[in-house]
């Protein structure tokens, strides 16, 4: 299926590594202008080359997205070299573990890494947006529907960009822009490769996860959430908004009892 995605300017905030990583080598692929923004130029370089090496194209914006001015430079700069914007991925996000015993300044700071930067980057995107009809894409986490224990500040962000799609899909369909989530629950990226190994037993651990998950008893590709993102950003999914999309081999929503 060609995804009418060639030359679209999309931005994608933390799209070096992880799910961000595939997110920006998949659109990469459809031919779409992958636009990096992210506070480490040098995780993105290697995309670069990657991309050019292919005849690609991934561009790197350098933005600490918890510095609402960086944001809008980086925007800006977009906007100064292509003239628009046709969408947005909000992935970036970390799991900082600030939960009921930390201060409240560290929830804040939760917050401010988790979930502002998602406002403030499609209020700076919005006017192109508009212009372009474009498309909105938020990655969240499965937790913000389950719960996980001692991340207060990651599951309120996620929870509150949960709520963010379903109020910018409706504030935003009179100008035609679509506005989506994809959430994932396990997937195996770096990050969360480090977590397993730093467990006391990697395997039993390992095993013990991929037992719970439905579909396949394994864990879920950052390619299959990348494919899904782009699905969301692409005019085939033209009448699909408001949307929060669960990518994890029916993990959430199957009754914990579930054996396959």
């Amino acid at each position: 299926m060609d995804l009418q995605l060639a030359n679209r300017i999309i931005l994608v905030t933390g799209g070096a590594k992880g799910i961000g990583e595939a997110c920006t080598k998949t659109l990469a692929k459809e031919h779409a202008v992958a636009c990096i923004l992210g506070r480490n130029p040098t995780e993105a370089s290697s995309l670069c080359e990657w991309a050019s090496d292919q005849s690609l194209q991934v561009e790197s914006y350098a933005c600490e997205l918890t510095a609402p001015e960086s944001i809008l430079d980086a925007v800006q700069q977009v906007l100064n070299k292509h003239g628009r914007i046709d969408g947005v991925v909000n992935n970036a996000g970390v799991n900082d573990g600030v939960g009921l015993r930390d201060s409240v300044e560290a929830f804040r700071s939760s917050l401010e890494k988790n979930l502002v930067p998602a406002f403030v980057l499609v209020q700076a995107c919005l006017d192109s947006l508009i212009k372009t009809k474009g498309a909105i894409v938020n990655i969240s986490s499965k937790c913000a529907t389950t719960g996980q224990g001692g991340t207060s500040g990651y599951v309120a962000a996620k929870g509150g960009l949960n709520s963010l799609t379903r109020e910018w899909a409706l504030d935003l369909a009179k100008y035609g822009i679509r506005v989506n989530c994809v959430v994932p629950a396990e997937v195996m990226t770096p990050m969360y490769a480090r977590w397993i190994e730093s467990r006391p037993n990697p395997g039993e651990t390992l095993q013990r996860i991929e037992k719970s998950i439905p579909l396949e008893n394994r864990m879920t590709k950052a390619v299959e959430i990348a494919e899904t993102v782009a699905f969301l950003l692409s005019p085939c999914s033209s009448h699909t908004t408001g949307q929060i999309m669960f990518v994890d081999g029916g993990y959430t929503h199957f009754d914990r009892a579930y054996q396959a």
